[in-house]
């Protein structure tokens, strides 16, 4: 027992602003400690997993406490260090803990509260039922308690809420939350030998007694050849499935085994990961240009923490990580290996586990909530035959409770989807990991060929240490590009579909050679929109202001912000009219397309919809690696950093769509997709090609791609974002106001503006509506804050907050919802 009480402050997976103390029994005193989970009821009803952040005897003077219900875990499943990330992450990008926690932790580790419906017999005889609510009592009668779901489905109703709450009134049911746990450990069979026969003497008794019984006695010698017992000192755990297999059996016959106390039955946990043994192979030896560029890594991180690598695409950046990985290991530290898409993870995954075997662990939303909560607990509490020293994973793996890290690697760090956008928090991976490593001591390595304007200004600004690798591997040429203009050869009645005369000829070329073709369209779908002949019809989403985009393989129209679905319309919905045309082009057609003109090739596509599935990237990359595909057509999937040794052409259908988007990084981001995607060309072998068709060859970001000017691109870039009061001069903020009613919305954005002006005058643009105005029917109207880069950020942020406080605490715009973005990409 305690002298004070005690608390704790703890972190719920709630968007609040602060933290909520809870008291803590003299029962549960003992057990708690900072990064524990706990059960708490927060409000009347709802029970939540919280983390405990702190453990003081200060009682809060504004609410009065509750008890934490229990304590779920024997020691810390989070540490100081991951908690001075949530809060730095919080802080910075202007959300709470609360939404951070959310977001860090695997969904199995969190347990989710559930409504349970009870059966309350004592007021049955007092109502009056209708059928509906009798036939839902007879259920309840039956089960005694069932959540609301799997009511509506036992009636067949979509909704039964209603009914519910009509027996609540009656009293026939009682609501009560219930915790439901989402992570249950893999089981798995096992056989044992029956505690009763220790000997050998034993043993030859019971081989007596099953003389009649040979399909008994055949099982039991499997058993003891697999297991080794009495015949070796250590015996080998039998999987249940083994032992059928093995003895070419069937469960019946053990389980008369098991009957008879020769055989016994347990359960063991097991990995959901795998656990294959890898062959290991040699690390290669850098070339001269990497040993260079290696070095001279290991010299800059001397004087700085974070060291941009510029290294021209094919030049063999892999490989220096990978020596660079190793002597990490070779310290005692952890390596942690960020990409920007899963699809690259197939590819380095085979590279990183060729050298360094299962000690590399992978970490991505297509692995399953079991498999991530595995991985979390591997670096958690790391088993010293099966630890992790290297972890290869998207953006959420900067979460993980790492305790010695050495170094990060952001690959391909220029990439946009670092970048968290809904829900919060909205953070950079990229910038995060410099955070993260300082609290570790650690280093972190940018790598890109195509680096972000930040990134590169911070380089020559001399924040970041730079190192560039200018010569690709074996001294390789870097493709050659042509620019190709689609109005001339329309004029000429050249084209052939979506395809001018030149990437015609080139495909057929590297055809006949037999070597592998890429063709990047950044679009997917069959069409953007349909568009009625007659009066211009265009189908819309009901939900949101945006044309619905045409699959053509399921014959839907799909709206990609919010998901509707609708058939493709056979007539206009306006007119009546049957001529209703596909306009522009997707992914999906120009697979369509593309056999049509060369029908004995074969063809794949790489996008959002043919990779929905855990296991298909890899089953793609794969099949163009051993040459099962010629074609692979994909959206920017196919643009980040994929390795083929065979590919000779790659064909840019459209540039022009990624130059005319209305957005200031939109000519940086045209240049790094089309550099990085002609990159895939000509990798291994030979000089590769690349055909960038487009309706404007003169394009100045087009003419510094075709002659890889990197340079300056980055200075025309510079010269206009200094002008405009853009990063990496100024700091920006973007402020989206949403709701479902247009008017209330304009008037909550309009009274946020001129409150803004009035703290932070021209530094505020907005408020307007963006080019999507309306997303799942809330209508959206956005404001950007601009600060100087010498002014102070988390001043400005601390006015920013107060203004949009003062917003929200009126009457009239209390369900307004207002989102922030820090540092948007």
């Amino acid at each position: 027992m305690t002298d004070q009480r005690n608390f704790a402050d703890l972190i719920l997976p709630l968007p609040l602003k602060q933290l909520f103390t809870y008291s803590i029994p003299d029962s549960l005193y003992k057990s708690i400690e900072i990064g524990k989970r706990v059960i708490v009821q927060f409000g009347s009803r709802k029970i939540y997993t919280a983390i405990v952040h702190s453990i003081h005897q200060k009682a809060p003077k504004e609410y009065k406490t509750k008890d934490i219900v229990s304590v779920l875990d024997e020691t810390p499943i989070v540490n100081k260090k991951q908690l001075d990330l949530w809060k730095w992450i919080a802080d910075y990008y202007m959300c709470s803990e609360g939404e951070v926690f959310k977001a860090a932790l695997p969904s199995g580790l969190k347990l989710e509260s559930e409504t349970k419906v009870i059966y309350n017999p004592e007021f049955i005889d007092q109502n009056k039922f209708t059928p509906t609510e009798t036939l839902i009592l007879d259920y309840l009668a039956d089960k005694n308690i069932a959540n609301i779901n799997e009511i509506s489905n036992a009636l067949d109703r979509k909704d039964s809420l209603p009914i519910i709450k009509s027996l609540l009134e009656k009293k026939a049911v009682i609501l009560e939350e219930k915790l439901r746990e989402n992570f249950k450990p893999k089981t798995e069979s096992y056989i044992k030998i029956n505690d009763s026969i220790t000997s050998e003497s034993d043993l030859n008794k019971t081989f007596e007694s099953l003389k009649r019984a040979p399909k008994q006695l055949h099982v039991l010698m499997s058993f003891i050849k697999l297991s080794g017992s009495f015949m070796k000192q250590k015996t080998i755990d039998v999987k249940k499935k083994e032992l059928i297999e093995d003895s070419k059996s069937n469960s019946s016959v053990i389980k008369t085994l098991l009957d008879k106390n020769i055989l016994e039955e347990y359960e063991k946990t097991v990995s959901r990961l795998s656990n294959s043994i890898t062959e290991q192979t040699e690390i290669k030896e850098l070339s001269e240009a990497q040993e260079k560029a290696h070095k001279e890594i290991i010299d800059k991180f001397k004087e700085k923490d974070v060291v941009l690598l510029q290294g021209v695409t094919s030049s063999g950046k892999t490989e220096i990580y990978i020596h660079l990985i190793n002597e990490q290991i070779k310290k005692g530290k952890q390596v942690l290996y960020l990409l920007p898409e899963i699809a690259l993870t197939t590819q380095i995954i085979n590279r990183l586990t060729a050298v360094f075997g299962n000690r590399v662990g992978i970490y991505h939303s297509k692995f399953s909530d079991s498999e991530r909560v595995e991985v979390y607990q591997n670096i958690l509490n790391p088993d010293k035959e099966k630890k992790y020293d290297v972890i290869l994973g998207v953006r959420s793996s900067l979460f993980l409770p790492y305790s010695n890290l050495g170094l990060i690697i952001v690959d391909e760090e220029h990439e946009n989807t670092y970048k968290q956008y809904d829900p919060a928090p909205r953070y950079n991976a990229r910038d995060c990991s410099a955070v993260l490593a300082q609290m570790h001591k650690a280093k972190v390595l940018l790598g890109t060929a195509t680096p972000s304007i930040e990134s590169y200004f911070n380089a020559k600004a001399d924040k970041y240490g730079l190192v560039k690798l200018t010569t690709r591997y074996q001294n390789i040429q870097l493709p050659e590009n042509h620019l190709v203009d689609i109005l001339r050869a329309k004029k000429r009645k050249e084209m052939k579909s979506l395809f001018t005369p030149a990437l015609i000829d080139g495909i057929k070329d590297s055809l006949a050679m037999g070597e592998q073709i890429i063709l990047f369209q950044n679009r997917r779908g069959f069409a953007p929109y349909l568009e009625c002949d007659m009066c211009g019809w265009i189908p819309q989403c009901t939900n949101c202001d945006v044309s619905l985009t045409y699959h053509r393989h399921n014959n839907e129209l799909v709206c990609h912000y919010c998901g509707y679905t609708v058939r493709s319309p056979k007539t206009c919905k306006a007119c009546g009219n049957t001529a209703v045309q596909t306009r522009g082009f997707g992914t999906e057609k120009i697979e369509d397309e593309i056999q049509i003109f060369f029908p004995e090739t074969k063809v794949a596509r790489m996008d959002l919809d043919s990779t929905r599935k855990k296991n298909a990237y890899q089953t793609i990359i794969g099949d163009f690696e051993t040459g099962k595909i010629d074609i692979l057509i994909g959206t920017q999937m196919v643009s980040k950093g994929l390795d083929f040794d065979n590919v000779s052409l790659v064909g840019i259908l459209n540039a022009d769509n990624m130059l005319n988007y209305p957005d200031f990084r939109a000519f940086e981001r045209s240049y790094q997709l089309i550099a990085q995607v002609s990159g895939r060309a000509g990798r291994k072998n030979k000089q590769g090609k690349v055909i960038i068709q487009t309706s404007n060859p003169e394009h100045p970001i087009l003419q510094f791609v075709l002659d890889n000017k990197y340079e300056e691109m980055y200075a025309s870039q510079l010269f206009e974002r200094k002008n405009f009061k853009y990063p990496p001069f100024y700091r920006l903020i973007n402020i989206s106001i949403r709701h479902k009613n247009k008017d209330l919305t304009d008037k909550a954005a309009q009274q946020l503006g001129v409150n803004l002006r009035k703290v932070f005058g021209k530094r505020i643009l907005g408020p307007e509506p963006p080019i999507i105005s309306r997303v799942q029917n809330n209508y959206i109207q956005k404001i950007i804050l601009k600060v100087e880069r010498e002014r102070s950020f988390q001043k400005a942020k601390q006015l920013l907050n107060e203004q949009i406080t003062n917003i929200l605490v009126l009457d009239r715009f209390k369900a307004i919802y207002i989102s922030i973005d820090v540092d948007p990409v």
